[in-house]
């Protein structure tokens, strides 16, 4: 595999990299989409096959909106940690800014640190005026995750490919800096 020639930036934090999906990442992905337990808040586990369409979906993203989902990666090391970033399908209310650690990564504040790198980034940089998180029902590490970045729950809505989520709505820019 070659790696897409997309301009996909790099946001650093104290402890990590958030950079684009890179072939070398596929089989950390595909171990994770084929966890049913650890994929479900991702649409649930996955074939290979899958997993390379979704991260071939997610270098799209990327090119059709200018934005996505990055790796996130230890500094010192590379070793891919989980994913962030913001997305925004066909079909969603509005983009929506995302998360999961992959295994062995949880309660370590990774995927808050990230988060809060990718929003930051979303409103400092790519002058977005707002952002939710789509969680599935019953998702609590993810719904406490939003809660502890200042969002709150707005509503839920149905989802054409997940069934119900609870919109959780992110402070605005300022009220985030």
């Amino acid at each position: 595999m070659c790696d897409p020639v997309l301009s996909i930036p790099v946001l650093e934090t104290e402890r990590l990299i958030l950079r684009g999906p890179a072939s070398r990442d596929f089989d950390t992905l595909a171990a994770f989409f084929a966890d049913e337990k650890r994929a479900w808040g991702f649409g649930g586990a996955q074939s290979r096959e899958a997993t390379w369409r979704w991260m071939a979906s997610v270098l799209g993203h990327w090119a059709l909106r200018g934005y996505g989902f990055w790796m996130i990666a230890d500094k010192g090391t590379d070793a891919a940690l989980g994913l962030t970033g913001i997305w925004n399908p066909e079909g969603w209310p509005e983009p929506e800014i995302g998360w999961v650690a992959f295994a062995g990564t949880e309660g370590r504040g990774i995927a808050h640190e990230a988060a809060l790198a990718a929003r930051r980034h979303a409103y400092q940089v790519m002058g977005l005026g707002a952002l939710t998180s789509n969680i599935l029902p019953g998702n609590s590490r993810s719904i406490a995750l939003a809660e502890r970045m200042g969002a709150h729950f707005e509503r839920s809505y149905e989802n054409s490919r997940h069934g119900q989520m609870l919109v959780y709505r992110h402070p605005g820019p300022e009220a985030a800096a």
